[in-house]
């Protein structure tokens, strides 16, 4: 569904979806290898596996993107998957790559955007020349539908990558596809203004939505594409529908600065983060507050979360006496990252999931989705966090 709303009344009204949807923010490998361990202990809870949709975004998309390709060798049973460490190699590989600045350098230097070698880059590592059409056929029930977002720059909305469409509510919806899984993937992560934009020639054709004023040449061309964060950095637009939402948000709070950057290039990067920073606490508390009203049920984790907000009364993990601050403060690049790091950020991932879930996933909903959730007695990776 392309049409969207901003109206709180029908908002209400429209989530009405049963399943349970998931969304994963923006922010480069960080959020790559938090949203990793969150995604193992939702595997864990047998929740992974009764997922109806999985909404990403920018470094988010490379976890749900890839996550979406092993799907059917993960080898699921009661909601769970027995060979989650498929995903975890993959994640490790890739966060074992740096790849944003031979990119942006090859793009500076050499015939063509960077954004066409980001999706080089992808496909190297991950997806190996895998398509949109090889995620599961939620149609069929052999998975979730997993939709990657991007931002069309032509329309000012939200494009959405997923196996049975892409398109916009404004310009229209392109069936079945025919799009590299790294190119959707790259789009979703193209960083203004270095790795942006990406620009998708369009082929195939191009039906027109309800409300989509935009169905004629030229936006049916091509589509020029920016980072989903720019439109929607949690993830959320593509959920609106759903009934139970989970949220997953490796995203950054932006630092203060006692004198910006004057010059051009800088002080306006510093405007791009004042923005995201704002639209990101704009969509949190609209979260918040529809679980507060009772709209949706669901919970939210950030790797900037703090695990007392909880009020947990059990912890098993010791994550009161832990800090996680310093992971949350770890640049948004797609950036070589030590293993040690890796392995911190899908613990504290792990970690605020599972507080999460254990504090705002209620008996009630627990019996309805067959489940019974348990502290855990440990980390599933060397090192805490």
């Amino acid at each position: 569904m392309l049409v969207e709303t901003t109206d709180p009344a029908q908002l209400r009204k429209q989530s009405s979806q049963g399943g349970i949807g998931l969304a994963m923010s923006g922010g480069g490998y960080r959020a790559m290898m938090f949203h990793t361990g969150a995604l193992y202990r939702l595997n864990e809870a047998g929740l992974l596996g009764k997922i109806a949709r999985i909404s990403s975004v920018s470094g988010g998309s490379i976890t749900s993107a890839y996550l979406g390709l092993c799907w059917s060798k993960l080898g699921f049973s009661a909601g769970r998957a027995a060979r989650f460490d498929l995903l975890v190699d993959g994640m490790r590989a890739m966060a074992d790559t740096t790849i944003d600045a031979g990119s942006i350098i090859a793009g500076t230097l050499l015939p063509g955007p960077a954004s066409d070698r980001l999706v080089g880059a992808y496909d190297d590592v991950l997806f190996k020349g895998a398509r949109l059409r090889q995620l599961p056929d939620d149609a069929t029930g052999a998975g979730p539908r997993f939709v990657i977002n991007a931002t069309n720059m032509q329309s000012a909305a939200v494009w959405r990558f997923s196996r049975s469409y892409m398109g916009d509510y404004r310009i229209g919806a392109i069936k079945d596809p025919d799009v590299k899984l790294s190119l959707a993937v790259a789009a979703s992560s193209a960083f203004p203004p270095f790795l942006s934009p990406l620009v998708l020639p369009i082929s195939q054709p191009v039906e027109p939505a309800p409300g989509a004023d935009l169905n004629r040449p030229p936006f049916t061309a091509s589509a020029m594409l920016s980072d989903g964060g720019v439109y929607d950095n949690l993830g959320l637009e593509a959920l609106k529908q759903f009934s139970t939402v989970l949220v997953s948000d490796a995203g950054q709070k932006i630092a203060a600065e006692e004198n910006p950057h004057r010059d051009w290039p800088r002080h306006m990067l510093r405007v791009l983060d004042v923005i995201d920073n704002q639209v990101r606490s704009l969509r949190k508390r609209q979260l918040i507050e529809s679980y507060e009203r009772g709209d949706r049920e669901g919970t939210y984790w950030g790797v900037r979360t703090n695990f007392a907000d909880y009020g947990l009364t059990g912890d098993p993990l010791s994550c009161m006496s832990r800090d996680a601050a310093p992971l949350a403060e770890i640049p948004t690049r797609l950036e070589k990252m030590p293993r040690e790091v890796q392995n911190r950020l899908m613990n504290w991932g792990y970690a605020i999931c599972d507080a999460a879930l254990r504090a705002h996933l209620g008996g009630e909903l627990q019996d309805r989705l067959g489940l019974l959730i348990a502290p855990p007695d440990k980390f599933p990776f060397p090192g805490a966090y």
